[in-house]
């Protein structure tokens, strides 16, 4: 009897540390920050470029960089990047909306790039609110695009719940942070020791414009399958673009995700007259043709 609890003890013992371990260095695990000298300078071929600095309340800086299209702009893209390196590298998918006429602005989360402040949740969200904001004093909401690439989409559905941008795309999106942890960690309470949760099916429900959603069938570390859960949460606003045999990073490397983009971006929706549809034929079953 002794040894039975003296090895469960030991169990819980290294439960608890692990679960204490987590808590604490999930930041490391989850966050892959590249750090930028503030006199770092962005140079980009081809590219149109103006740097930017937002002060926060708490001291912060929020570094950016805004992209801008030849000829006039239709509009600009908060494109709200992954959990890796920094604009620096993200900024070469800027082309992507520029070549449509987009203004694109990236920023770097706290602790990434030129970005300072201590990270959390709540930080973030204030954050790109404040950057919101600052869009908004420049154009109206119906030119504002939200574009979240897995990180950021938890994080770009957060600000359209919010909001009344043009549309949220949403590229590799999880279902939430919480959910994609537990493939890795089952046993452990995630649900409490997560400080970043980022519900994305929560907000997702409260967001009133247009949804797109984009996801490669074969991503391993973000199912597909979380994307077809997402699209059913507000499906009467939600379109699903599928890149078969897309993986997690390479979805710009398939010209079907660049021609989705270009029907996303390019495409005004047409209202459908649904009473000249097939919409409210029922297709009868064996039972009725007998009674028939």
């Amino acid at each position: 009897m002794t040894y039975w609890i003296s090895t469960l003890l030991l169990i819980l013992g290294i439960y608890i540390a692990i679960s204490v371990a987590l808590y604490y260095l999930q930041d490391y695990v989850l966050f892959k920050p590249e750090k930028l000298h503030k006199d770092f300078q962005f140079d980009y071929d081809n590219q149109d470029t103006k740097e930017y600095n937002l002060e926060m309340r708490d001291g912060a800086t929020i570094n950016g960089v805004r992209f801008f299209p030849k000829g006039k702009s239709k509009g600009v893209v908060l494109y709200l990047k992954g959990n890796s390196k920094s604009i620096k590298g993200w900024g070469k998918f800027a082309v992507d909306f520029t070549r449509h006429g987009y203004d694109v602005l990236m920023v770097d989360y706290r602790g990434f790039g030129k970005s300072t402040g201590k990270r959390s949740q709540k930080a973030i969200k204030r954050d790109l609110q404040l950057v919101y904001n600052k869009l908004k004093e420049m154009t109206t909401e119906d030119n504002i695009i939200l574009y979240g690439r897995s990180l950021g989409s938890g994080f770009a559905t957060k600000l359209a719940s919010m909001n009344h941008p043009k549309m949220l795309v949403l590229d590799a999106p999880y279902y939430s942070l919480t959910k994609v942890t537990s493939r890795y960690m089952p046993f452990m309470p995630l649900s409490i020791l997560l400080k970043y949760p980022l519900p994305t099916y929560k907000w997702l429900k409260y967001v009133q414009c247009p949804i797109h959603i984009i996801h490669g069938t074969a991503d391993k570390l973000i199912p597909y399958k979380s994307s077809i859960k997402l699209s059913q949460i507000n499906p009467e606003r939600t379109k699903m673009h599928t890149v078969i045999g897309g993986g997690h990073k390479n979805l710009n490397n398939f010209e079907s995700y660049h021609k989705m983009l270009d029907d996303i971006l390019n495409r005004e929706p047409k209202t459908i007259d649904l009473e000249t549809t097939s919409i409210n034929v029922i297709h009868s079953s064996k039972k009725n043709q007998k009674k028939a």
